[in-house]
């Protein structure tokens, strides 16, 4: 099987489990904490370091609830069976970037990595998380580009796939769902 068949493969199998494999994330927190302490550190500049990765993560969060409250129905969303996309969504926060959940996600990840101040821990998680997303993006990208053609390739081709471009921003023509955003951007952080 070629690379892109395995990858596209890989990615709709992940995608399909998403919503239980990040628990294995929560054994790897878990055992970061086995190692956590404050090596020597005040405990003014420990606040401030908790603060500051609290807030990273909860940055991660208001990402997911401003994407979701602004996602228009009969796109993927959380369902696992298979890629879903009524419409492509370019506006909001599809605007500056192609995979905004990824990223909320990412952000709330690496915060809570980051809480325990060890720097190995932040990059186990990194690296799960790349490889993890990566072939799920791709499968997704790769669903897009067949459902969508040329449509698609012209909004990829402008928008970033993981790094945000505020600068493209362009406002969704949607009313704003705080019901769906509740229910689908906090509370559903693994899609």
């Amino acid at each position: 099987m070629a690379l892109r068949e395995e990858l596209r493969k890989q990615g709709n199998w992940l995608f399909r489990w998403r919503s239980y494999l990040p628990l294995v994330l929560i054994v790897i927190v878990l055992s970061g904490m086995s190692y956590f302490e404050y090596p020597g550190h005040s405990e003014q500049y420990d606040e401030i370091w908790e603060i500051i990765c609290l807030l990273m993560s909860f940055t991660g969060v208001g990402i997911r609830f401003f994407t979701v409250g602004y996602t228009p129905k009969g796109t993927s969303g959380t369902n696992t069976r298979s890629q879903i996309a009524d419409s492509l969504n370019t506006m909001g926060m599809y605007s500056v970037v192609r995979h905004p959940l990824y990223l909320g996600n990412f952000i709330i990840w690496f915060g809570l990595s980051a809480f325990f101040h060890l720097w190995w821990f932040s990059i186990i998680v990194i690296l799960i998380f790349w490889l993890y997303y990566e072939r799920i993006m791709f499968a997704e990208e790769e669903f897009l580009r067949e459902k969508f053609g040329e449509i698609y390739l012209q909004w990829a081709e402008k928008t970033p796939v993981f790094m945000p471009n505020i600068r493209k921003w362009r406002s969704s023509d949607m009313t704003f769902s705080y019901q769906f955003a509740f229910k689908n951007g906090v509370f559903c952080v693994y899609s």
